[in-house]
């Protein structure tokens, strides 16, 4: 292991062509890549479109990566960002003639469907939530990321990033708690 970064001998052997490391790299890094992405993009097909165009950007850069800088995991972080982000500033210049189909959810047994729906509702909370909220909730609590590194991927500072959390859990527990009232 190179300094700080755990990824730092993993990515300089990418970058002198060492398949069976770049195999190791996207074994290590696709999961968490797709999760965020699918997080971001609430699309399993665009989710693996930005992975694939991130893990590209990565061999790229594999032979120029020079550790100290950033971690490596927290620029692939960046770079998912930024490809979710272009995608989703797309999707917002896109109009539709007609509203895309809703997914009809299949009756199954009661807790499965509190689960998923308990589930939808949460995810539909936070892609609400503002853009910079989003991304520091889906980073910190679904990346498990810690706060410097979200701050790093998302080009803030860790104060900054503290207040968009503080703000994005506080809409999420208002929304939630309209919801228990509606219910009652």
């Amino acid at each position: 292991m190179t300094g700080l970064d755990p990824d730092a001998d993993l990515v300089a052997r990418v970058g002198r062509g060492d398949e069976a490391a770049a195999r190791q790299l996207v074994g290590a890094k696709l999961p968490r890549v797709l999760a965020l992405a699918g997080r971001m993009l609430r699309d399993r097909g665009e989710a693996e479109d930005v992975a694939q165009e991130t893990f590209l950007r990565a061999w790229r850069q594999a032979p120029r990566w020079r550790p100290g800088q950033a971690r490596f995991d927290t620029w692939l972080h960046m770079v998912t960002l930024n490809l979710c982000r272009d995608r989703l500033r797309r999707r917002r210049e896109v109009v539709m003639a007609e509203p895309p189909d809703l997914a009809d959810p299949t009756p199954g047994a009661e807790s499965v469907l509190d689960e998923a729906a308990e589930g939808r509702a949460v995810a539909a909370a936070i892609a609400a939530l503002p853009d910079r909220q989003r991304e520091a909730i889906l980073l910190v609590h679904y990346q498990d990321m810690g706060n410097i590194a979200a701050a790093e991927a998302m080009g803030i500072s860790v104060e900054a990033l503290e207040s968009l959390l503080s703000r994005g859990r506080r809409s999420l527990r208002q929304t939630f708690a309209e919801r228990r009232k509606a219910d009652d």
